[in-house]
């Protein structure tokens, strides 16, 4: 049995705008490919909820890449991920 995927408002609020911007800037194939990577992350996670590094910077938080420029965040607590938010690497505070 894994673990149940929760989704906090902020992760859905961020994931909104990567999919936006992707989609706008870079077209609909490379949105649904993003959209593909992080729903098969979803079904990693909940199986392997540890493979994530812990954060540096924010206490109870792991963190793990998504691509070249994004990172999921997510706590674990009993038998739940939380999911977040997303990160974008290239700012400087990114967490």
């Amino acid at each position: 049995m894994g673990y149940e995927i929760v989704f906090k408002k902020r992760f859905a609020k961020n994931l909104l705008n990567v999919i936006s911007y992707l989609e706008l800037e870079w077209g609909e194939k490379v949105a649904d490919e993003f959209y593909d990577k992080i729903t098969e992350l979803f079904d990693l996670l909940a199986s392997h909820p540890f493979i994530g590094a812990p954060s540096v910077k924010l206490k109870n938080l792991r963190g793990v890449s998504i691509t070249r420029h994004n990172r999921l965040f997510y706590r674990i607590e009993k038998n739940k991920v939380i999911i977040v938010a997303l990160g974008d690497t290239r700012r400087k505070n990114y967490h």
